[in-house]
This record gives structure tokens, sequence and C-alpha cells, in this order.
């Protein structure tokens, strides 16, 4: 029997991976066999989170502190990688913010903070993983943890630095894909909802969100734990070898209306 998803041997690093989503879909990635670098900016939380996942899943980690707006700290913590493993497969940009502020009065500091975490930080991953392990290797995943609001705009919370900058992690994406193809790299983005985590409970469980899923999602709620990880899995698997460039959509049909 072929195991379509086996990741056993590859290595996956993963940013934001201190808390939420990024250590959901770095579990994911371990459960298939993948070793994993636990990649944040606390470092008493990626070590944690590394020690968390040697024990559940019996995979081989690395916890390293970066802040991705640094080139150097970026480039330092591919280096690291590499020293140890000798290899990167696997790339999940999740490292980001989000400030909630009327289009009208956002400072310009707090614009281009987006941008530069955001937008600029996922490229400065992207490039220094590709140049130093995916396209010697002629192999590599590469996947961008955008938002649904990188493709549309919203009513609900005043986020457009959010969604400039989510929209250009979704063209971004196509742009490496197309450069980077004939490296045998694949460069995807998935795009997700509003999903459940100890910071957003209060918020979505609240009635003005809940009556908001029932308006605008077709699946009329916001996602639960581990409806992310088949995704993140797919992409980052050689199944996924003819697909990329493309944006992919979790958010229960949010996109689709």
């Amino acid at each position: 029997m072929k195991n379509y998803f086996d990741l056993k041997g590859q290595v996956a690093v993963v940013t934001g991976c201190s808390t939420g989503l990024g250590v959901q879909m770095a579990k994911a990635l371990a459960n298939q066999g993948a070793n994993i670098v636990v990649v944040a900016r606390r470092q008493n939380l990626i070590e944690q989170v590394a020690a968390e996942i040697t024990a559940e899943f019996g995979v081989e980690t690395l916890p390293v502190v970066c802040d991705i707006t640094s080139t150097e700290a970026v480039e330092n913590m591919v280096d690291a990688a590499l020293a140890k493993f000798g290899r990167i497969d696997i790339v999940i940009n999740n490292a980001g913010t989000g400030g909630v502020i009327n289009a009208e009065d956002m400072p310009d500091a707090t614009f281009m903070n987006e941008v530069n975490i955001d937008l600029f930080g996922t490229f400065k991953v992207a490039r220094a993983v590709a140049k130093k392990a995916m396209i010697p290797a002629k192999y590599g995943r590469i996947i961008n943890i955008a938002s649904m609001y990188g493709l549309v705009g919203n009513k609900v919370a005043p986020t457009c630095s959010y969604h400039a900058a989510k929209g250009g992690v979704v063209n971004l994406t196509r742009a490496l894909a197309s450069e980077w193809g004939k490296y045998g790299i694949t460069v995807n983005s998935i795009c997700p909802g509003y999903f459940y985590s100890p910071l957003t409970r209060e918020t979505l469980d609240s009635d003005f969100f809940q009556q908001n899923a029932k308006t605008m999602i077709p699946e009329e709620r916001y996602g639960n734990e581990g409806e992310l990880d088949s995704a993140a899995i797919f992409l980052a698997s050689p199944a996924s070898s003819y697909v990329t460039g493309v944006q992919l959509p979790v958010d229960g049909g949010y996109t689709c209306m």
C-alpha cells in the first residue's frame, strides 16, 4: 500500500511556530515523519514546542530563534538548519501579524510593519531557503500562509494593511512558482479563514461573529483545530508535484460567495 503523504526523513522549516496554527501544522508534518525546524522569536516557547513534537512523534527537531524581518537572522536560521540536517525540503511561511485600524486613521508605520513582516518576511525566508537548499537539491515545497483576506475585502474588521500584505503574498506565490518551477520547487499558498484558537475563541463565539458566520460562511461556522492540517500535508508532500502557484482557501466557503 502506498502512503502518498509520507514525509519520513524530510526536513520542514515552520515559521511562526510558537503558538496556534503554526504549531498545529508543524505537528501535522511531524505526524507524517518530517523532522521540524521550529522557528519563532520567543526562545522559551519554541523550545517547549520542539520538545513536545519530539516526545509525541519521535522525529528530530531544532528550535531556532529568528525575527523574519531581519535578513541576517533568516540567513543564520537557514544555515543552522542545514548544519544540523543537511537539507530543507519544506517551508511553511506562517509568521505574521495583524492590526485593526480604520484605513483613514492608519499610521504609515503600522502599514509598513504589516508589509515588512507578512510580505517581505515571507520573501526573505523563501529566498534564503531556495538559494541555499532547494535550488541546489532541485526539490522543494514552499507553502506561504496568506489569508482569505488576501483574496477579498471585508466589512467586519478594518484591516487594509493586512489585506494588502496578504494579497502581496498571494501574487508573490505565483511569481516564485513561475521562477522556481524549473528547479523542482513548488510554491503554493493556503488562504485560511477564521480559525478557533485560545486567542480568538472569545471573539468568534460572540453574538456578532456567530451571526457573521451564519451570514457570510456557507458552512455557517469557523474553522476548528486540525482543519488546516490536511491542506498543509498535501502541499508539503511529493504527491503535490504538479500543483504550483495555487491559492487554496480553507475558509468554509467564505470566498466562494
